[in-house]
């Protein structure tokens, strides 16, 4: 790994990273570039291996009572806010493979020795302390409109947020709030992620990064969310198990989105 990121350190002294402008076209090819990659190194296992726990939680909490059932929607949608930093590992194996280099399974671990890593599990912080936020928000709205009695069940719970003004206020109100999380982890992490595997910067310098790419293609990058977040929702059914493809083949997807949008 020493000898792979030895060019770190000249790598780092280079002028500022450039902005490219990317298409929809771009977004299609960098998808089928991560479809690509993913089946060339498939990774499911490893998301298997991360969301069982997670899909055991929620069922073992259905079985103690409903008090979980106003969270699902929102942890699904919270997908999104943690993909950047769930797809660490993906950033290196698509990093290695374009280059060349031997890939296997146990590579996606090696950006533990990144010089940049320090960087990494900073914006990792930042992006899960983000996560919880939105969790806490997202049942803070629900209690505020529906009190903090849990849902008598999960029918009672449908009908009172599908078919009634409250539960429209409730999608209203919360997609709302949770458009603004999204954009905020967009703009702060779309390429910062990929740039810190490639290169050796601090967090702030790939946060400014990213965000100088969503401001220089607003339009494509709210694209690629929208991509982004249909296909979440798509393998959150049933149970999250869809994730196990779909987060994988979007990490992958990131890093040719990243070598598009950012030049040096």
């Amino acid at each position: 790994m020493a000898q792979q990121h030895a060019s770190f350190a000249d790598r780092a002294r280079t002028s500022r990273p450039r902005i490219r402008r990317i298409t929809v076209a771009d977004l299609r090819d960098a998808l089928a570039r991560g479809t690509d990659d993913f089946m060339a190194m498939p990774s499911h296992a490893i998301f298997l291996c991360l969301i069982f726990p997670i899909v055991g939680l929620l069922l073992g909490g259905l079985t103690l009572g409903y008090s979980v059932l106003p969270l699902f929607y929102p942890l699904a949608t919270g997908f999104a806010l943690v993909g950047p930093l769930a797809g660490i590992g993906l950033y290196e194996l698509s990093r290695r493979r374009e280059q060349g280099l031997e890939v296997s399974a146990t590579h996606a671990f090696e950006v533990t020795h990144s010089p940049s890593r320090a960087a990494i599990a900073t914006l990792g912080v930042l992006l899960m302390a983000i996560f919880l936020l939105w969790l806490a928000v997202a049942k803070a709205i629900y209690q505020s409109l529906f009190g903090p009695e849990a849902p008598a069940s999960v029918t009672a719970f449908l009908h009172e947020v599908l078919t009634t003004p409250t539960g429209w206020k409730l999608m209203i109100l919360g997609n709302g709030i949770g458009l603004l999380f999204a954009i905020l982890v967009l703009a702060t992490s779309v390429v910062s992620f990929p740039m810190l595997i490639d290169r050796k910067v601090d967090a702030l310098t790939a946060v400014q990064t990213s965000v100088r790419a969503v401001i220089a293609n607003p339009v494509t990058m709210a694209v690629w969310g929208l991509i982004v977040a249909a296909l979440l929702a798509i393998g959150s059914l049933p149970l999250f198990v869809g994730l196990a493809v779909i987060m994988p083949v979007l990490g992958h997807a990131t890093w040719h989105l990243y070598r598009k949008t950012v030049a040096f």
